[in-house]
């Protein structure tokens, strides 16, 4: 059986938790759909101008995929606190979901947004957690940035 490496910063262990591992693929899907609905709605916003409408499709989703990876993504270059990476995460998500409003698919909009609020919530409440009956080991350095993030 493959050993999973715990000690990429950010990328929790899935193995002992495939619920868990289930939900991490919905929340990349909920991403994922989210820049789809930006972009529909930019596509839309462009008001018959071809040229308008094209650079509001790909604008809008590159905005947000620029601020993901800045803020949010696992990896992310600026490190926020939890708080600024969920503010990041209601901005993409939350506009996705706004934006499949916007273009005329209210119902869908507020599915959409109650399947990302509750797959954001179990991603945050349980990404943090060692699985069952597995030792949690913090990353090397881990110590020095919790003393020096308060």
């Amino acid at each position: 059986m493959r050993e999973y490496r715990t000690d990429d910063r950010g990328i929790p262990d899935p193995t002992g938790r495939p619920w868990w591992a289930a939900n991490e693929v919905l929340a990349f899907v909920l991403e994922l759909a989210a820049l789809a609905c930006l972009s529909w709605w930019g596509f839309h916003a462009g008001d018959g101008n071809l040229a308008r409408q094209l650079l509001l499709a790909v604008g809008i989703p590159a905005l947000a995929i620029a601020l993901w990876g800045l803020f949010a993504a696992p990896r992310a270059r600026i490190r926020l606190p939890r708080a600024g990476v969920l503010a990041v995460k209601a901005v993409v998500l939350g506009g996705g979901a706004f934006g499949l409003y916007l273009v005329g698919h209210p119902a869908g909009a507020v599915a959409l947004a109650v399947v990302m609020v509750v797959n954001t919530a179990l991603v945050e409440t349980f990404r943090h957690r060692p699985a069952p009956g597995k030792r949690h080991r913090p990353a090397p350095g881990a110590d020095e940035a919790a003393e020096r993030d308060g």
